[in-house]
């Protein structure tokens, strides 16, 4: 493995520890905190419900818990967003373009190609085969040697894609 590819394979692994856990809970209990101690330690009304810190957090995680599965439910069914996240994640991602490495290229896309090979000769012996048949199938079995290769098959919607 390249010293570019690990160092960039460890930069992933920091995003995803730190941006989905480490800032998660700094954030929530930032929050928490600061809430209590700018807002409501200064309004004796509320000082009065919630007298002790640990009251004010377990009622707010207990009441923020469902709102947030409410919140990240519609996120994902409710709503067009998380649509538009995975139309984007598709035009981005250059694995919708070609073959994932693996058994992917080295065993199913070959085995595929050898199928369509060998029904387009036994189309072709019996006469079965029109010439507009045989302009698919040849455009097909180009397209899986293309991938086989790892290359690209269809038009990417962003250059980065264009690099390996």
């Amino acid at each position: 493995m390249k010293l570019s590819n690990f160092v960039f394979r460890m930069w992933f692994y920091f995003r995803m520890g730190y941006g989905t856990y480490l800032t998660f809970l700094l954030g929530f209990l930032t929050t928490l905190i600061t809430v209590y101690y700018l807002a409501i330690n200064n309004s004796p009304v509320l000082l009065d419900i919630f007298p002790r810190f640990w009251l004010f957090a377990v009622i707010a995680t207990v009441i923020g818990i469902p709102i947030g599965v409410l919140l990240g439910w519609f996120h994902m069914k409710g709503s067009a967003i998380w649509k538009s996240e995975m139309d984007i994640n598709a035009e981005a991602n250059p694995y919708n373009y070609k073959i994932v490495p693996g058994y992917w290229q080295e065993a199913f896309t070959p085995l595929y190609l050898e199928l369509l090979t060998a029904i387009k000769k036994i189309m072709a012996k019996e006469g079965l085969l029109t010439e507009e048949e045989r302009k698919r199938i040849t455009e097909l079995e180009e397209k899986l040697q293309t991938l086989i290769h790892g290359g690209y098959v269809g038009t990417p919607k962003t250059k980065a894609n264009l690099q390996s």
